[in-house]
């Protein structure tokens, strides 16, 4: 499993963190062609390398035509869903913003589709946010981890005037993430960061047990005297992992709400990093027909977990509790086949035996571009897995390869990473890591 640890001693930035991840090795070019097909022909990524405090690092200038347009959050859905990302790089990409427009809807005390988005929903912040969920998948990056991170200290001036460091919606996006002191006189986590640690983290503290095997140095655009204004990334291979760990499970009954409201609910829910949703017919007080609603997550997602329920079911309470859980050693693994290139998970049971289950989306979309039937699509994801097991993909050697078609969640998923926010800034401020946007478009920001 391909893990990622960011390293945010210096904060965090949507511009820090794509520079970061090209130079760990993510395709420059790739990146780019996608993020211009969102309908962004003249968009440019200029990444240069750098020094901060005397270390080597590489800064991204985002180049394009100036404009003056705000944009909502279906604006930028748009975009995502017209361009020619894959099904998992517009999955993450939708995360950031919506996430950013949840934050950004709290503080402002306005519905979701309301909110405007001002900097986020420029070229630049778009591109960041779009151009970190294709490096992601290039990487192949299943989890993602980070250190407690400084906000920053200090005063800026956003849309709405002075505020303190952190800004009223950097500060929700960090609810619930272990933050740390700076020195540093400046705003040293932009929304855009914020959104990215919010959204895609699986956990934060020190640096998981890993084995290295690419590092990367994302540079702000200001040079601290303090410090090195870098973020740094570590990429590698998870050490293996116990078999046991712990989870929330969150349960409320329902009764008073539609079918269709419902299933918004779990989309909802999925797009909010929840491990598994999964709902089971109850009998109520009054002879009721009503719905258990069950939500597993990671602890720390928990509180924004709860308030998903709440909003969108119309709940009054809900259970919560941590509940142990075992589980299988297991790998994303992309394979290809005559149809196109699909994910599928490989868990290794203790005895040695090997279960196969190819991703439903990726095949889903493999059987409708090629006209197969799906059941053929699984067959040859299946096939391609087990030549390429036998290719020591396994961790235990001799292994024996069983397919399943339980294409059921298995309560681990490493939902990589899924949400959004109107970082209204007015970029006439320096913005951490050099925020200096002032939509003249120079783009000496940090997003």
């Amino acid at each position: 499993m391909q893990i990622a640890y960011f390293d945010t001693l210096s904060g965090i930035s949507g511009d820090m963190t794509l520079a970061a991840l090209v130079d760990a090795g993510a395709d420059r070019d790739k990146i780019g062609r996608l993020v211009r097909s969102l309908g962004l022909p003249e968009l440019k990524l200029d990444f240069s390398e750098t020094r901060r405090n005397g270390f080597r690092a590489l800064r991204l200038d985002v180049q394009h035509p100036p404009e003056h347009e705000h944009r909502h959050l279906s604006d930028i859905r748009a975009m995502i869903d017209r361009s020619e990302l894959n099904a998992r790089q517009r999955h993450l990409a939708s995360r950031i913003f919506q996430r950013l427009g949840e934050a950004e809807a709290k503080v402002h005390g306005m519905s979701l589709n309301d909110v405007h988005f001002h900097e986020v929903g420029a070229v630049d912040s778009i591109a960041d946010i779009v151009g970190i969920s294709i490096a992601l998948d290039d990487l192949q990056i299943s989890r993602i981890f980070a250190s407690p991170t400084p906000t920053g200290r200090g005063t800026i001036n956003i849309a709405h005037g002075l505020v303190s460091v952190p800004a009223p919606a950097t500060a929700e996006l960090m609810r619930g993430i272990p933050i740390r002191a700076s020195e540093v006189e400046f705003e040293l986590t932009t929304p855009t960061g914020a959104a990215v640690l919010s959204s895609l983290c699986d956990g934060f503290g020190a640096i998981p047990a890993m084995q290295i095997q690419r590092l990367g140095y994302g540079a702000g655009h200001r040079d601290f005297a303090e410090q090195a204004n870098i973020l740094r990334v570590f990429i590698g291979t998870a050490a293996e992992q116990p078999l046991n760990d712990e989870v929330a499970m969150l349960e409320t009954n329902v009764d008073d709400i539609t079918g269709e409201h419902l299933g918004y609910a779990i989309e909802r829910l999925w797009s909010s990093g929840a491990l598994d949703v999964f709902t089971t017919a109850i009998g109520m007080k009054k002879n009721r027909p009503g719905t258990l609603l069950t939500v597993i997550c990671h602890p720390e997602h928990r509180d924004r977990l709860e308030s998903q329920i709440f909003q969108h079911t119309g709940s009054l309470g809900l259970r919560r509790q941590i509940v142990s859980r075992r589980k299988l050693h297991r790998e994303i693994i992309r394979v290809e086949t005559t149809a196109g290139e699909a994910r599928a998970k490989v868990a290794w049971h203790a005895d040695g035996h090997t279960r196969i289950a190819p991703e439903y989306e990726d095949c889903k979309r493999l059987a409708l571009e090629s006209g197969l039937g799906l059941d053929v699509v699984f067959a040859m994801v299946v096939e391609a897995a087990q030549q390429r097991d036998q290719k020591n993909l396994s961790p235990q050697q001799g292994t024996t390869v069983h397919s399943t078609n339980d294409h059921s969640h298995d309560h681990s998923h490493d939902h990589s990473h899924d949400h959004s926010h109107d970082h209204s800034h007015d970029h006439s401020h320096d913005h951490s890591h050099d925020h200096s946007h002032d939509h003249s478009h120079d783009h000496s920001h940090d997003h």
